[in-house]
């Protein structure tokens, strides 16, 4: 079992599968609603050149019965600072274990990767059909123009 980040300094993991992702109690179960995180200073390291690799990430998700809290997925994401993967796997990866942390009713990632080799690399996964009671706002990230 690990300890709650929430509430007590916390260092950067080294990796992300050292990080903890910690979960709330969803005060508001019974009635879908959206949650949205944005990490527009997302890094990593290329696994081919171990050059660093940015991102812009938007994750949409509506909550069941826990909420991921903020301050774990904050030093989860940070913790890939120095992980060599591609992009297609970080995005998914994120995104299978933020499912797995807290079972989602549904989830969704963009990875607004920036250039590499002069190509951006755009990823996305979800999990399905969001509910349709939910208001599902647009990622709000341009294509690529310098992603400014």
């Amino acid at each position: 079992m690990t300890v709650p980040v929430l509430g007590r300094p916390a260092s950067l993991p080294a990796s992300p599968d050292e990080a903890a992702l910690d979960t709330v109690p969803n005060p508001h179960p019974a009635h879908p609603y959206l949650v949205r995180f944005t990490c527009p200073e997302f890094t990593s390291l290329c696994p081919v050149t171990g050059q660093p690799d940015f991102a812009h990430f938007v994750i949409d998700y509506v909550p069941d019965a826990s909420l991921v809290e903020s301050k774990s997925l904050k030093l989860y994401l940070g913790a890939f600072r120095n992980h060599a993967a591609f992009h297609e796997d970080c995005t998914v990866a994120i995104a299978r274990r933020l499912v797995m942390a807290m079972q989602p009713r549904w989830l969704r990632i963009a990875g607004y990767w920036f250039p590499r080799g002069g190509i951006p690399i755009d990823v996305f996964y979800q999990t399905g059909e969001p509910p349709a009671v939910v208001w599902l706002p647009e990622p709000g990230v341009p294509s690529y123009r310098g992603r400014g």
